[in-house]
C-alpha cells in the first residue's frame, strides 16, 4: 500500500492543525490558510488524498469515507500526533465527521467548509452532469467547467489568468478517469446525518450562502444536528470561500481554535 504523501509546518508540540481538502485532493488547497495559522503558532500538517497528487495509489472498490478516514490516521500516526484539530473542505470536512465518529479521541475539534451530512438532490445534479462531461468529453472538459462550481463568477473573471493556471494545473495532474469517479462515489454514498449527535468534538461550520455546488442549508443543517456546533455563514464567495475571502475565514478559523484552546468548547 502506497503512503499518504504529507507536509509538516510550523514547531514541534504546537497545537496540530491538519487539512484535509475537498474533491481536488490537494494539500495545496490550503495555501491562503497557512501563513494564518503558522503567525498564531500553530503546527499543521497538509496531505495530497490517496490517488492524488504525491499520493498516487489504486483505490479499493467500493472506496468510501470510512478509507479516507483511516488514511488520517496514518498521518497521524507517521508524523508523531496524537490528536489534531481537523479542518476539511467539502469531502475534507467528510472525512473529519467520518474521523470524528470512528476515532474521537484523534480529534480535538472540527472544522467543516461547505461541507455536509447527507446527500441532497442539488448536489447530485452537479455531480451526474461533471460526470457525463467526464465521460463524454473527457479530463480537459472536465477540469475546465471545474471553476464553475467552485468560485463566484465576478471573483472568476477578475482572477481570469489564475483560474487557467489552476485549471492546467488540475489537467496536466488529473489523478485519472477512474480514480475521480470512485472518490466521487464516495462522498455521494456519504450519509451520517442520523447520528451527527454522537460527535462530541467543538465544531465551526463555515458555510458560503451563494455556493452554487452544495446547499449552504446543508451547513445550517449540520450545525443544528452537532452538539457542539457553531455556524458561521457568509453571503458571498462560493465553494471555495476560502480562497476567494480568505482573509474573512482566516479570522473566523483562528478565532475558533483560540476559543477552544481556552475552554475546550464553543
Amino acid at each position: 500500500m502506497a503512503t499518504v504523501r504529507f507536509d509538516v509546518h510550523g514547531p514541534d508540540g504546537a497545537p496540530t492543525v491538519l487539512l484535509s481538502s475537498g474533491l481536488g485532493g490537494a494539500a495545496a488547497f490550503w495555501q491562503p490558510q497557512l501563513p494564518a495559522l503558522l503567525a498564531a503558532g500553530y503546527r499543521v500538517i497538509a496531505y495530497d488524498q490517496r490517488g492524488t497528487g504525491r499520493s498516487a495509489d489504486t483505490l479499493p472498490a467500493p472506496y468510501t469515507i470510512a478509507h479516507m478516514a483511516r488514511d488520517v490516521v496514518e498521518v497521524l500516526d507517521a508524523s508523531g500526533t496524537a490528536s489534531c484539530h481537523l479542518m476539511g473542505h467539502a469531502l475534507g470536512g467528510l472525512v473529519g465527521l467520518q474521523l470524528a465518529l470512528d476515532a474521537p479521541e484523534r480529534v480535538d475539534s472540527l472544522v467543516l467548509v461547505n461541507a455536509w451530512s447527507a446527500p441532497n438532490p442539488h448536489s447530485a445534479r452537479c455531480f451526474d452532469a461533471r460526470l457525463a462531461l467526464l465521460g463524454a468529453v473527457g479530463p480537459r472538459a472536465y477540469v475546465e467547467a471545474q471553476p464553475i462550481f467552485l468560485y463566484p463568477a465576478a471573483w472568476a473573471a477578475a482572477n481570469a489568468s489564475r483560474v487557467q493556471a489552476e485549471v492546467d494545473h488540475a489537467f496536466a495532474h488529473f489523478p485519472g478517469e477512474a480514480t475521480m469517479r470512485a472518490r466521487i462515489g464516495a462522498l455521494r454514498a456519504f450519509d451520517v446525518d442520523a447520528r451527527l449527535g454522537e460527535v462530541t468534538a467543538p465544531v465551526l461550520v463555515a458555510a458560503a450562502m451563494d455556493d452554487v455546488l452544495v446547499p449552504w442549508t446543508r451547513s445550517q443543517r449540520l450545525a443544528e444536528g452537532l452538539p457542539g456546533a457553531t455556524l458561521q455563514a457568509v453571503p458571498h464567495g462560493g465553494h471555495a470561500h476560502t480562497v476567494t475571502e480568505a482573509d474573512v475565514f482566516n479570522a473566523q478559523l483562528i478565532a475558533f481554535l483560540s476559543e477552544v484552546a481556552v475552554t475546550g468548547e464553543v
